[in-house]
């Protein structure tokens, strides 16, 4: 009985930390998403950590973007995986945003992870298929990141199978899109997202923050050892039921919002 009760003690305590704001593509909200200027506004503005999405270019360089295509956020249609870096870093990626951010240009990894302050974590969302792996260990391996500061992120089962069989010691988690406009949705989708989450090995689940979550469901999480983090919410209504079932992390486009809510008493 003992025993049970400091395992139902360390529970409680290990979910009533108060959660990562994470800062969704930086401070995308008020910044070009997933650009230097929205990355160095998110730690200005008290996040915990960035998140940022990434492809392999034809001439295997990483690079922060999160479409396929650079249109969205150019204009202009580039394919990332035919495209070399040097084509890529000729576009504007933040006029689309404001005249304020004219010439901003595509990130490399590299430039991303020279923003992440010392105590900070990365959230590194891997958009395009394993084939990427093998170059993002390089590319961290020569970073400044230690291993306690790494969050990879995918809805790509294999890319979360091939990092943490790489990196075991790494916080890989695996995206899962509910489907928000069936209010059952949790429920028809939990038992086969908890096989999933077994099956990679991953260390947790990222959701959308659909409103069928409850505590009971993240209670279930952390019991077979894995964790919950919630994206993209940018209402404090929505970021404070997330906080108060135990989420580990809330993904938002406003982080100083989120950090001012997590603030209060």
């Amino acid at each position: 009985m003992r025993l049970m009760f400091f395992l139902h003690l360390g529970l409680a305590v290990a979910t009533s930390a108060a959660p990562l704001v994470v800062a969704h593509r930086g401070a995308s909200g008020e910044a070009p998403e997933n650009t230097l200027p929205a990355f160095e506004l998110a730690w200005k503005q008290g996040a915990d950590a960035i998140e940022g999405d990434f492809h392999l270019t034809k001439d295997k360089h990483i690079v922060c973007i999160h479409d396929a295509d650079t249109k969205k956020v150019a204009g202009i249609k580039r394919v990332v995986k035919d495209s070399t870096l040097a084509e890529l870093k000729r576009l504007d990626v933040g006029s689309w945003k404001g005249p304020q951010f004219a010439r901003t240009r595509i990130p490399t990894f590299a430039e991303v992870c020279a923003t992440v302050p010392h105590h900070g974590k990365f959230f590194i969302e891997i958009k395009c298929g394993p084939g990427i792996v093998p170059v993002l260990l390089a590319e961290i391996a020569a970073s400044t990141l230690r291993k306690e500061q790494i969050v990879v992120i995918s809805f790509d089962k294999e890319v979360v199978r091939a990092v943490r069989s790489a990196r075991p010691d790494w916080t890989v988690n695996w995206l899962y899109r509910y489907d928000t406009r069936n209010a059952t949705a949790v429920s028809r989708d939990w038992a086969e997202v908890l096989r999933t989450l077994e099956g990679i090995g991953a260390s947790g689940l990222a959701s959308n923050a659909h409103p069928e979550l409850q505590a009971a469901h993240l209670e279930r999480l952390e019991a077979a050892g894995s964790t919950h983090h919630v994206w993209t919410v940018n209402d404090v209504k929505t970021a404070r039921h997330f906080m108060d079932i135990g989420s580990r992390s809330i993904t938002t486009d406003f982080p100083a919002r989120i950090a001012g809510l997590i603030a209060k008493p």
